[in-house]
């Protein structure tokens, strides 16, 4: 069986697609057009939806124009889930948390992982024994704090992500440049290496699951064994969509 899940943000589109419960193909897109070039080409029975950045009815509606079979609009607060949702306000709980969260279940049954998103935002959540989300903390991601740095003073430049993720950055910034990489950086790295300090005082046994599109920047500066899961939600959006079809069956 083939299936489509696609993660919709703010700019751009992440799809995956499924084959009998593997992931085949999954790349960024920019437009709602080269998602229809993926549904053409691939053809899946079934589509599972999943947006940050506003309701999803129009694009649900053109896709059941061509897709056979069920089109889930995931919505945590009332989408079937293969886990139980221990958030007290799933209405205002993002999909990607909560599709992420059923990845790391799936991949992770009966333990407990922390998921580290690091985006836009940066975030870590807590799945419980690999059966509950409990929820977690959300920061602002790297470009947010150099965004905030230059909109909310008067004369702090604004500076982009340096091109090679993987070098070191001074801890003392000697310009006014480095002295902001160095906050940014080193301050994100060290708040959340505190987080998982934490984390790992509560559950010892505790795995840390890293995705989001900052992944590399974080990998090598994290403390203790971490697996970098880049497609984790959309491995979760496919969990939701196969929960859903055998729950609507049964």
């Amino acid at each position: 069986m083939r299936t489509l899940t696609l993660d919709i943000g703010n700019t751009t589109v992440k799809y995956g697609c499924f084959e009998d419960y593997v992931l085949r193909e999954t790349v960024t897109v920019q437009t709602k057009g080269q998602v229809s070039e993926v549904v053409e080409r691939w053809k899946p029975a079934h589509v599972i939806l999943a947006s940050v950045a506003g309701p999803t009815d129009a694009w649900a509606a053109d896709l059941r124009t061509r897709v056979p079979g069920r089109i889930v609009e995931f919505k945590p607060a009332s989408t079937p889930l293969p886990i139980r949702n221990g958030y007290a306000t799933p209405q205002t709980l993002g999909a990607d948390r909560l599709a992420a969260a059923v990845g790391a279940a799936w991949l992770r049954p009966g333990r407990d992982s922390l998921i580290i998103d690091a985006g836009t935002a940066i975030k870590c959540d807590w799945v419980e024994g690999g059966h509950t989300f409990r929820g977690g903390s959300i920061a602002p991601g790297l470009r947010l704090r150099f965004q905030a740095l230059h909109t909310f003073t008067g004369r702090l430049p604004l500076l982009e992500m340096p091109p090679d993720l993987t070098a070191e950055i001074p801890l003392t910034g000697d310009d006014t440049e480095s002295a902001i990489r160095s906050g940014v950086l080193n301050g994100a790295v060290a708040e959340v290496n505190g987080m998982l300090d934490q984390y790992r005082a509560l559950r010892p046994a505790l795995g840390v699951l890293l995705a989001g599109g900052d992944a590399a920047f974080f990998q090598s500066r994290l403390k203790g064994p971490i697996f970098v899961i880049p497609e984790l939600v959309l491995l979760g959006l496919h969990r939701i969509l196969v929960h859903t079809i055998d729950y609507v069956e049964e």
